[in-house]
């Protein structure tokens, strides 16, 4: 008797092992019967991810490939060769783009949530079902969570409109504001400010809206009672400031770009509450050629104008474009929703320091002072991470900043750029590592020629 219950316990233990090795494997593991038509997809992707391109580099599927079908290495700036592995000790630096490369490390570390396969048939028709028309609702339900997340902007009774990146809703935004005026409107933004304001402003131009120039200058001119939409940038592009109106009254609209509005790049003093506010997905999760962006917006009147912008320019944002953006942002809100925030914001921190140091040491450059802010997404008052550093040549002599770091082997960006004449320049602290430390290198040499110059004028007393 004793030996059939023994014999049972066994029978019954080796059942419950190999019911729970079952569980298991259909919880972690996907056999061939489970990946059919994705399967060589996910293999593909895997294995040109792995391409290691001697880490001074990256391999794409959509990338270049050799005489024999296989992808070819894109190499970071001063690398070359097949493999990336040939180093250009006499290279040029590139910090002008604003491209986020600096978040890249942090989604290869969550390669699995953020990975998207697409059906070849996903998505065919130009609509989504059930009267969603171009946009999907639950992309829409998810960037309303993740700015309650965020803490940084108020979404509640107010519109979302999808566009192809920030760019095309600041237009659609000019469009939908200008329609109620009988007589042109004035665009203006206050000095310095992103050339692209402007540039697109004056390019579709039409009989509805005209670009204005400076906002100080309009606010300064008594003469002027005009109808104006204003650009109000915060955190700015290039200085990183929290700006505010400079013009205010009856006559006057606002539209707020908060792309950089993201704990990454600044202190969220409190959640935004505009009647027009726009933000982009190329700024928090570092995917600018995925070119998304969506506008939170007030009024009925300008969201039904700027849906009808979007229809009859792109008949909406690409089906494949939200998918991933959807995808994104899920990844973004897993656990607490901060283990992106906290990555962005470490490693910017870590640069603002490291270049704030530098220019400590030298009185030919000057560096824009951010101060400390309280923060109301970390709770507790930060230190500055801002995306761009706004440094000025003090030197009489250096009239052309941006000539002076081009002869160091620094590619900037001019403040002819933003309007701001020439004795400054914009460093972009979102870039790769690896162009990062090749700036700080630079910077090194630049400085410690000063040093060295002073020490000859000494020498010769």
């Amino acid at each position: 008797m004793a030996k059939i219950r023994s014999f049972s316990y066994v029978l019954c233990h080796l059942v419950l092992v190999l019911v729970n090795v079952y569980i298991f494997r259909k919880m972690y593991y996907y056999d061939n019967e489970k990946l059919s038509w994705s399967q060589t997809a996910a293999q593909e992707a895997e294995k040109i991810a792995s391409i290691s391109c001697s880490g001074h580099g990256r391999a794409y599927i959509d990338g270049y490939v050799n005489v024999d079908g296989n992808p070819i290495c894109e190499c970071y700036s001063c690398y070359g060769g097949i493999d990336c592995s040939l180093f250009s000790s006499n290279c040029s630096v590139n910090v002008e783009s604003g491209d986020p490369l600096f978040l890249e490390p942090f989604w290869m570390q969550n390669a699995a949530s953020s990975a998207v396969v697409v059906a070849g048939w996903h998505r065919m028709s130009y609509v989504f079902p059930n009267n969603q028309f171009f946009i999907s609702k639950e992309l829409e339900k998810n960037i309303r969570k993740i700015h309650a997340i965020a803490k940084n902007a108020i979404t509640h009774g107010k519109y979302i409109i999808f566009g192809t990146g920030s760019t095309q809703l600041l237009h659609a935004a000019v469009h939908a504001l200008s329609m109620d005026n009988n007589y042109s409107t004035v665009v203006a933004n206050k000095i310095p400010y992103y050339s692209l304001y402007k540039l697109q402003t004056e390019y579709f131009q039409t009989r509805h809206y005209e670009f204005g120039g400076d906002s100080s200058v309009l606010k300064n001119n008594s003469d002027f009672a005009g109808n104006v939409i204003e650009f109000v940038t915060s955190p700015n592009n290039p200085d990183g400031k929290l700006e505010s109106p400079v013009l205010n009254g009856p006559n006057v609209k606002h539209i707020y770009d908060h792309a950089y509005y993201w704990s990454h790049y600044t202190a969220i003093p409190a959640p935004a509450d505009e009647d027009l506010m726009i933000f982009s997905m190329s700024k928090l999760t570092g995917h600018a050629g995925s070119r998304f962006g969506w506008a939170i917006v007030k009024d009925v009147n300008v969201y039904t104008r700027m849906m009808e912008f979007i229809s009859l320019a792109e008949m909406g944002t690409s089906k494949e474009v939200q998918l991933r953006a959807l995808t994104l942002l899920k990844a973004v809100a897993q656990g607490d929703g901060k283990q992106l925030f906290n990555f962005a914001q470490h490693v910017l921190t870590y640069r603002w320091e490291k270049l704030s140091h530098i220019f400590s040491l030298t009185k030919r450059f000057n560096l824009q002072t951010i101060p400390t802010q309280y923060c109301t997404f970390f709770e507790r008052t930060r230190k500055p991470s801002p995306a761009y550093a706004w440094v000025k040549c003090k030197r009489k002599e250096d009239k052309n900043c941006q000539e002076v770091f081009r002869v160091a082997k620094i590619i900037v960006r001019s403040s002819r750029k933003f309007y701001a004449g020439d004795r400054y320049v914009r460093f972009s602290l979102l870039t790769g590592q690896h162009d990062f430390d090749m700036l700080i290198h630079r910077l090194k040499e630049l400085v410690s020629q000063e040093y060295e110059a002073s020490a000859q004028a000494m020498s010769s007393f």
